[in-house]
């Protein structure tokens, strides 16, 4: 699903998501209430990652669902652990308090303990001690969160995305650039459904990128080569078949974005004065304009990617690691057309849910008297 943060600077809630791009892209980001009803039962999604800790509660609608209530906060639970193996206690500290909030509204809205999926990514996945601060999240708030390998959190980022995907193109590569690893998910056009090709999850994502190439005071431009180069080395043992590639690099494919990473760099493109999400989500940008925004940021420096609406103090030493893993990704995989999400794993998450509970139950036979 994604790891940085994709909130406003100073807000913690985004607003009920609108139409994009001239015409609603419908996944379940946003919909209708309609046939569900204003009697439609409460779904939560909490998502515990590297970087942010997020929560989105929505009902069910026609077209997907209705976000209710929305969470978003940078927690940088994943700070130092690179370097350390464990999660820090100041980081453990600060994503205990977002839960803590997460629990709040999560109670406040009434919410279902059964309609509620909580789940934890890399931190966890990686820390020797994550498990541990998972049964304290448990024991303090009675939030159960379950840490998820990472092919199930590549195929909720999919789930999430479906509905960007252009009918048209033959292929499709989601990219979910996350604050501790990078999930990417190829898909191929057959019979007129898009199938799983291939994934990967490359133990590099923003926050781990931004600790191993600190930001010099010059030579701007070697410094974010050589943050592209390690996400390359990354990914170059793509487990997909080669002859997917040319389908890349004839055009007739596209990559989806989902994460802070890319909706940053469409906020610098569309040089917004605060973040929209009716203008990002759902987006087309062409490779040429990625580059153009990456350049903006590395022109800006760290004090003024700080003053930038869409970026903020939290994101301004993280933004350009997450260009320059976009930037290896497009170098590697070639294609002129970018689609920007703002939504992922945890819309992938309530759309699980809400289909296995929409599902009938068999009946149970009647035993003979």
């Amino acid at each position: 699903m994604p790891e940085t943060d994709r909130t406003p600077p100073g807000r913690d809630d985004r607003s009920r998501p609108r139409r994009s791009d001239g015409q609603r892209a419908r996944n379940g980001a946003a919909g209708d209430p309609g046939a569900s009803g204003r009697d439609a039962p409460l779904y939560g999604a909490l998502d515990l990652g590297t970087n942010n800790c997020r929560l989105l509660i929505a009902k069910p609608a026609r077209d997907g669902f209705r976000v209710v209530d929305s969470f978003s906060r940078i927690v940088r639970l994943g700070e130092g652990l690179s370097r350390t193996g464990r999660l820090d206690d100041r980081a453990m500290d600060r994503a205990y308090d977002a839960l803590v909030l997460c629990g709040e509204r999560v109670a406040k809205r009434g919410v279902d303990a059964s309609r509620l999926m909580a789940v934890a990514t890399q931190a966890c996945r990686q820390a020797e001690n994550g498990p541990a601060f998972i049964e304290r999240v448990r024991a303090g708030t009675g939030l159960h969160l379950r840490i998820i390998d990472p092919m199930e959190e590549a195929r909720l980022a999919v789930r999430g995305c479906l509905n960007l995907f252009d009918p048209s193109a033959d292929a499709v590569l989601v990219v979910d650039v996350g604050g501790g690893s990078t999930e990417l998910n190829w898909l191929s056009k057959r019979e007129g459904s898009f199938v799983l090709e291939g994934w990967m999850s490359a133990p590099v994502g923003v926050v781990t990128l931004a600790e191993r190439h600190p930001e010099p005071t010059s030579g701007l431009d070697d410094w974010y080569e050589a943050m592209v180069a390690d996400m390359s080395t990354a990914i170059a043992g793509a487990p997909v078949d080669p002859a997917l590639r040319r389908v890349f690099m004839a055009g007739r494919a596209h990559m989806v974005g989902t994460s802070g990473a890319i909706t940053s760099l469409a906020g610098i493109h569309l040089g917004l004065r605060r973040y929209q999400r009716s203008l990002v989500d759902g987006l087309w940008m062409s490779r040429s304009e990625c580059e153009a925004a990456a350049e903006t940021l590395k022109r800006l420096g760290a004090a003024g990617r700080a003053a930038e609406p869409c970026i903020g103090p939290d994101r301004a030493d993280l933004v350009l690691a997450g260009a320059a893993i976009m930037e290896a990704v497009q170098r590697a995989w070639p294609s002129d057309r970018v689609r920007v999400a703002d939504r992922g794993l945890r819309e992938g998450l309530l759309l699980q849910q809400m289909r296995e509970d929409r599902k009938p139950t068999r009946r149970r036979r009647r035993g003979r008297s």
